[in-house]
Order: structure tokens, then sequence, then C-alpha cells
């Protein structure tokens, strides 16, 4: 029997600007939904959430349920959808300027809850949609559109904020090796528990890192993925200004009781509830 294709295009015009990192991300997505899938995964089943950067327009490009909020919403729409129907697989997708300047107290607390979701970074370092301002993880000393005089501040890292969260699951990828990143999506759906992905994604035009991160970015899994100390060295190889080699791969990975199943196993019963309602009559 010829197997059916699985078609996840839409007829939506790209207007993502030629050469950027986010066309990488969307074919390794693609594979990696279409993976999940031939494994018995419903495509109704999975979801994708966003909001206002270049990164939740990635939603316009799939044929799958997706709903689209406000700048930095992502994760808590996520946290919500998967809450209502816990048998989801559920994707927050946004960009640097969301996740860590907006959403930044989204980002913690999913962390801190273990809630069963997956969230996917991409970091251009920018807010790109717009143009060009800095973010919590733009360089110092990076003239950008409002920081015409060069980044005073210096960039947050992202996965040293994760480990402290108590994120079960964080990971690093680079938007041009596709395949490491289906790889690590399949890893991070499969993940029971909050799983984070960030991933390198050069913004050609306003901030071309290419060059940079084919230089440095090299593949080192933490050999011991539970120890918050490997996981903490690997994270603070890389500064997020121009020092260092840049690791990607899975840093840390750790089981816990997850937020939704905790929560609902919290609510009463039916028959427990009548039989409460018998005993006070």
């Amino acid at each position: 029997m010829e197997t059916k294709k699985i078609n996840l295009d839409t007829n939506c015009p790209n207007t993502w600007c030629p050469g950027c990192g986010d066309f990488g991300i969307l074919m390794a997505f693609k594979q990696a939904v279409t993976s999940m899938i031939e494994s018995g995964t419903p495509k109704e089943n999975i979801v994708i959430t966003g909001d206002i950067g270049c990164s939740s327009k990635i939603a316009d490009y799939l044929g799958l349920n997706s709903f689209i909020g406000l700048h930095g919403r992502s994760i808590s729409l996520a946290e919500g959808i998967k809450m209502g129907n816990p048998d989801l697989k559920v994707f927050a997708f946004l960009g640097d300027g969301g996740c860590l300047d907006e959403g930044i107290s989204h980002l913690i607390h999913a962390a801190k809850r273990n809630t069963d979701i997956t969230v996917i970074m991409h970091n251009n370092r920018l807010f790109a949609l717009t143009t060009g301002q800095f973010t919590a993880v733009t360089p110092k000393g990076l003239k950008t559109r409002s920081t015409p005089s060069g980044s005073i501040e210096e960039p947050l890292n992202p996965l040293e904020l994760l480990i402290a969260s108590n994120a079960s699951f964080i990971a690093r990828a680079y938007s041009s090796r596709i395949e490491d990143v289906k790889n690590l999506v399949l890893e991070g759906a499969e993940h029971k528990g909050f799983s984070f992905i960030e991933i390198l994604q050069p913004c050609v035009s306003f901030y071309n890192t290419i060059e940079f991160y084919n230089e440095r970015v090299y593949y080192s899994q933490n050999p011991n993925l539970e120890s918050k100390e490997s996981a903490l060295k690997l994270a603070r190889e890389w500064n997020y200004n121009g020092e260092g080699r840049i690791p990607l791969g899975v840093m840390y990975k750790t089981d816990r009781p997850v937020f939704e199943s905790e929560t609902l196993s919290l609510v009463p019963r039916k028959e427990d509830f009548e039989k409460c309602l018998k005993t006070h009559s």
C-alpha cells in the first residue's frame, strides 16, 4: 500500500528576508513533525503558538493547529493549551526579544513548574522584525537602531538562566545544521517536562553572524546530563559577546514531576465529588 505523503505546506507567501536563518528552522521543524506523524502522533495533536516576531511567522508556513498572541506570550499560551488538553504536543515559538525581554517571566515560571511544552527560541540577538533594536542577548558594544553608540549592557546568558530556573531539558542548536535542529526538536518533544531549545539564527539583514557561528560552533553533549555543574560549564563556554567557542547539543536533561500531571491529580474525581456531597448533605 502506498504511504500517504504528509503535506505541511500552506498557501501563505513567505516574507522572511532571503538568507534568513529561519528557513533552516522551518525545514528542520517540518522534518521533525513529519517524523512524529509517521511514528503515530496524530497531526491534529500537534499545536504551535507564537507572538509578533519573525520567528512566529513560522505558523503561517505550517499546516498545523496554531495560536498567535501578544508579543512575549507564546509560552503562556502554550501552557494554557497543554493544561486544557495534556494529550497535545505543544511547541512555543518566539525570538530572543519576546522570550528574554517581554516574556522572560513566563519563561522562568514555565521552567520552574516543569510544564510539558517545548520552547523553541530563535536567537538572532536582536529585535529583527522592527529592524534591529537590541535585546537581552545583544553583544556589548553592538550598534543597533536603539543603541547607536553601542550597547552598554552585558548580554544575558539564557542557558544559565534556564539551569537556575530548574528547566528539565536544555539544548542549543544552529539553524544551518538542519539535521541537528530536527533531532533536538524530536528529543525535546519526547521529553516529559519543560524543554528549551535555543537555536542560533543569523539575521542577514541587521546582524549577519553566519561567518561568526561557522567558525565557532561545535557539537558537545554534556557527558553527565543530570549534572547542573557540567551543564553550567558548557553554558559558560560562550558569554554571548565575541569570546569563546560555542557548544551545541543537549546541555541538561533530568526527570522530575510534570506540572500538568501534578495539577490534574488534585482535581477531584466525579465519584469522590458525589461521595463528598452525600456525606455533607
